[in-house]
Formats: structure tokens, sequence, C-alpha cells
């Protein structure tokens, strides 16, 4: 096993970081959006989703909402980990999300104009 997967089990392992990858399944979110879906402090979210990035299963895209403010929308990157067990051992493979995530944040921008 090399150390990419130990990260996604490990990070697989809290919580929090589920229910953020499963509510980002539904759709990009920002860090306020995913506090309220997730019932977590915004510090708890910024530390899952660093962790998240760290593991390459969520990707951030800078946001300008229409008063001019930035602000960081996540989307999940991730659709599937499968953990084979076999010969003594395991291997864990990730399927990535099919649509790039920067085409998920244009079709949520274009969406809603």
């Amino acid at each position: 096993m090399d150390e990419d997967e130990d990260t996604v089990l490990a990070v697989l392992d809290d919580e929090y970081a589920r229910a953020i990858l499963a509510h980002l399944t539904l759709e990009p979110m920002s860090v306020d959006e995913l506090c309220t879906a997730c019932e977590m402090s915004d510090a708890t979210a910024y530390r899952r989703l660093n962790r998240l990035q760290d593991a390459d299963l969520v990707t951030e895209q800078q946001e300008l909402d229409p008063d001019g403010h930035h602000y960081k929308r996540y989307a999940a990157t991730v659709e599937t980990v499968t953990v084979t067990f076999a010969d003594g051992g395991y291997e864990v493979a990730v399927t990535r999300s099919t649509t790039d995530p920067a085409d998920r944040f244009t079709d949520l921008f274009e969406g809603l104009s």
C-alpha cells in the first residue's frame, strides 16, 4: 500500500469528511453551506476540506458574488472508493468524477441566470 492510499483511508475514517463528501456529490458548496448542511463549525469544515484536498478528493473554485466579494466553492472529485482484500493484502481504488469540476462550476453558474 502506498502513501496516497493511506491518505485516502485516513481522511475517509473521519465522519465529518465523509459528510462533506456526501453533500458535495449533490452540488458544489461554500464553507457556509457545508457548515449548515453538515452541522459543523467553520474551523472543522476548513480542516476537513484541507485534508480532502490533500487526498485529491475535493477541488475548490474561486467565485465572485453579485456584490463583488470573492468566496470559494468546493466540489467532489471522486465517485467511488473501493478497498479490495486479497492475497494477504489490500488495495484502494479511487474512481474520479467523469465531469470536470470546472465544468460543474460553469453549469452551476449558468444555472443561476
